[in-house]
């Protein structure tokens, strides 16, 4: 039985890792970290372990891997420490700030002979996982052309707090750290990887400026992969962000040579159209932090696993999603100067 600690007890944990840790057989939730006594006190009550607002002392709670869900300036540091204890990792996307500081954490990892995984929990969603089968089974033929969209609010604008109306926190504090792309676009550059098979081999991309952030709050990133499939992706964090009743658009498109696979989360669809006829599947959400956990069990009991994304996998991902970013942004003000 694996003894799992968690660094950063905040919104993410709360609904997903804690849970699904508390829940996997072969692992057990041994202590909470974060420097919030109240958010700690809370997380370690729910659970009933012990909760620490010292690094050191969480570390000798005597762990076999830790979960970092921290805010990810400090995962660096987060995973130096238990790198140094010769403590296993899974940490929440993004892995680091740039290319830079993640290539560093790998190095890390490495050199202590740790496991550092990616928290790319939308690969273990039973349609992930479907769509993985399908286009390794040719269901389509070959896949030319993927359209992969998210485009929400994240939280919305606003927040009433003691009956006044202020700036959502966790929202403009996502935009702080990178924007739509970065936090959650990950996501979907690590899928468009993982079901093509295939590394981007060029990229561009546009954004627009919907509100007053230094980073692009709803981006359009094209992706050519090495086989000669191209993957668009499109995210926002301000589509509805001041409607009253907001909506958002979530789904996967993968066009191929001889049908289309769809996936469409508001309308509760999964199908497949091809040149045998049309075929649907069940719908599920698309993160799966429970088929996460049950993958790092295993690859705690085996010492490794060919199943969770990588650190390696981390940085592909969040190097595109920095460089267009910044690009963009980049691009704006050149626009301005002029």
């Amino acid at each position: 039985m694996a003894r799992i600690g968690l660094m950063g007890c905040g919104t993410v944990a709360t609904y997903g890792h804690l849970p699904a840790i508390a829940e996997t057989a072969g692992l057990t939730l041994a202590a909470v970290y974060d420097p919030s006594a109240i958010a700690v006190a809370a997380a370690a009550a729910r659970y009933g372990v012990h909760g620490f607002t010292d690094a050191a002392a969480f570390f000798a709670a005597g762990l076999d891997a830790i979960t970092i869900t921290s805010p990810a300036p400090v995962h660096r540091q987060n995973v130096a420490d238990a790198a140094r204890r010769g403590v296993h990792i899974l940490c929440e996307k993004p892995l680091g700030t740039d290319e830079d500081e993640i290539a560093g954490m790998i190095r890390t990892a490495a050199d202590a002979g740790v496991q550092l995984y990616t928290a790319f929990d939308y690969r273990f969603s039973p349609v992930s996982q479907s769509i993985k089968h399908l286009v390794e089974s040719r269901a389509v033929g070959d896949v030319r052309a993927l359209r992969l969209i998210y485009i929400w609010n994240c939280h919305g604008k606003y927040a009433t707090v003691d009956g006044q109306r202020v700036l959502q926190a966790r929202r403009a504090a996502r935009m702080d750290e990178g924007g739509p792309l970065v936090d959650c676009g990950v996501h979907q550059i690590d899928l468009a990887r993982w079901w093509t098979g295939s590394e981007v081999v060029r990229w561009s991309a546009a954004g627009a400026w919907v509100d007053a952030f230094t980073a692009p709050d709803h981006l359009f990133l094209h992706l050519d992969h090495a086989n000669g499939a191209h993957t668009l992706v499109e995210i926002s964090y301000s589509y509805g962000h001041t409607a009253t009743e907001p909506s958002a658009h979530f789904s996967y498109e993968l066009i191929g040579t001889e049908g289309v696979i769809r996936f469409d989360r508001e309308a509760r669809l999964f199908e497949v159209r091809s040149t045998r006829g049309t075929e649907t599947l069940p719908v599920a959400p698309e993160k799966n932090f429970a088929g996460m956990y049950a993958a790092l069990a295993s690859a705690l009991a085996h010492g490794g696993s060919d199943v969770l994304p990588t650190g390696a996998d981390g940085l592909a991902a969040t190097r595109l999603a920095r460089a267009a970013t910044e690009a963009v942004m980049a691009g704006r003000l050149l626009t301005v100067q002029k």
